[in-house]
């Protein structure tokens, strides 16, 4: 698992040892050998070698950057007014995670000769942010995968997630006029978006093995426009219908590209940004009679499809936290008062895939020729 140079370095520094020092050495070097041996003949006979989990790393590594590249060129599409990042401001909260064989002795044997320090990994990452050119979060894990791979030769695989910090830029008032301030931001305590890239050695090829994006704990309410009925009742069922509920949801919502280069917005037109997925999935909300939270990812889902056929599926994590009533009538008003649900809440996990999009693609066009019929 050693250059050339490392052998030689290691020379030079074991001439000094004391014999007794040498000889525990030389002994542990042989039961390293003899392990690799048996392991070779354990494969040749057709056996399968066990794969172990191993792997080390650093999490919450922060990182902020000023004025890097602009995100422009992005598609436009009809549910958002997002068309670009200014990038004045960004922030990242990077955890790396490593592994490779070569790291096996500093677990069984304590010999961290091939390991890199977790404060390095930190570094690493930091002074990177300095040098990327490019304008996102996807981009810059790619940047920095490449960069660890290509510098440390005995690292086999790398995952990279990047936490979004986002920063908004605050109003100012300039010549008489209310504006928005081009150097003065407020950290948001809303919705993050995050980013997640793998990528392993084979060869002298660098692979990239899974990438995705994703916006987290999107908590979106509407007021009324939204029914549950029609589920099992049985003696467990305490749960009433309701034909019209406010309708309270978590959401995280991640998305896969069919070519993961379009994530790393080579082509701003084929970049899909966060704050567009954000927006597409308030305007179904607003959009649709909701009879279940499940139909309502299902179809924003395939409305995020629909705009970007450069994906080729949508993942849902749901969460119902809708209130529960205090006051069902207030004279005078149509509003209700509502407190804080009790702890137990419904979940729902989903896929929307591509073929889903295209089947509700011809169920449209289907109703629309009934229609003109």
């Amino acid at each position: 698992g050693k250059t050339k140079q490392d052998i030689h370095q290691a020379l030079l520094a074991r001439l000094e040892s004391e014999q007794e020092t040498e000889f525990q050495q030389a002994l542990i070097e042989i039961y390293r050998i003899a392990r690799f041996r048996l392991a070779d003949i354990i494969t040749e006979k057709g056996e399968t070698q066990m794969k172990r989990t191993m792997s080390y790393g650093k999490g919450n590594v922060f990182a902020y950057r000023t004025f890097l590249k602009p995100l422009t060129g992005v598609k436009q599409i009809p549910e958002s007014s997002f068309a670009g990042r200014s990038n004045t401001v960004i922030g990242v909260d990077v955890t790396c995670e490593i592994g490779g064989e070569a790291f096996l002795p500093s677990f069984t044997d304590g010999d961290n000769t091939l390991v890199v320090a977790t404060d390095s990994m930190k570094n690493f990452i930091q002074r990177h942010l300095a040098s990327y050119e490019g304008t996102t979060t996807e981009g810059f894990l790619h940047y920095v995968a490449h960069r660890f791979l290509d510098t440390y030769s005995h690292m086999d695989t790398i995952t990279l997630t990047g936490e979004d910090i986002p920063f908004e830029a605050m109003p100012a008032y300039e010549e008489k006029e209310l504006s928005t301030s081009r150097l003065v931001f407020r950290r948001s305590r809303n919705e993050r978006s995050r980013s997640v890239l793998k990528a392993e050695r084979s060869g002298n090829t660098i692979t990239i093995t899974e990438q995705y994006s994703e916006i987290m704990d999107l908590q979106l309410v509407k007021v009324s426009g939204n029914s549950f009925v029609g589920f099992i009742r049985d003696e467990y069922t305490s749960l009433p219908e309701d034909g019209n509920r406010p309708l309270f949801v978590y959401l995280n919502i991640s998305w896969q590209y069919e070519n993961t280069n379009d994530a790393y917005a080579f082509d701003p037109a084929r970049y899909v940004a966060a704050e567009q997925v954000r927006d597409l999935a308030s305007t179904v909300f607003h959009e649709l009679e909701t009879p279940s939270i499940q139909n309502l990812i299902y179809h924003i889902g395939c409305r995020i499809l629909a705009r970007f056929p450069q994906l080729t599926d949508v993942s849902f994590q749901s969460q119902n936290h809708t209130w529960d009533t205090v006051v069902e009538e207030i004279p005078g008003s149509k509003g209700k008062v509502y407190t804080e649900p009790r702890p137990p809440y419904g979940f729902q996990h989903f896929t929307v895939t591509r073929e889903d999009a295209e089947k509700e693609k011809q169920k449209a066009a289907e109703k629309c020729r009934s229609l003109k019929a």
